[in-house]
């Protein structure tokens, strides 16, 4: 079997996003903030959460009948892992690749190329 290029799914990365915000979720509060754009079931989202927290990215208490979901994985973290294997799949393991990639196709903005510059400059100031 094939390994997916991301170790999460769009939905599990929507939920994640809702956690991370909120510091901490019931299915409940999930829903009702993806209901604001689109409509999902409740019970899509409880398995999503359940889901989530078995691959170690949520974990969660139990009050009474209800979950209170909190991130097991900060979102650097996550980032990191998805930006990596694209990276190795992609780009051959290499960022620069991927960097080049982004410039020569026009999706950095004139301000997001001055930013990453300055990340770079900050980078060999700090090494």
């Amino acid at each position: 079997m094939r390994k997916s290029l991301v170790p999460i799914g769009e939905t599990e990365m929507e939920i994640l996003r809702h956690v991370w915000a909120m510091g901490k979720a019931s299915v409940t509060d999930v829903h009702e903030r993806i209901l604001q754009y689109r409509k999902v079931a409740y019970t899509t989202i409880m398995t999503v959460m359940r889901n989530l927290a078995r691959k170690g990215y949520l974990t969660y208490d139990v009050r009474g009948r209800s979950y209170i979901y909190r991130p097991a994985v900060e979102p650097e973290e996550v980032k990191g892992q998805i930006l990596q294997r694209l990276i190795d799949k992609v780009f051959n393991g290499s960022p620069i690749e991927l960097v080049k990639t982004l410039i020569n196709t026009g999706k950095l903005t004139s301000s997001e190329k001055e930013e990453l510059k300055k990340t770079l400059e900050a980078e060999e100031a700090n090494a």
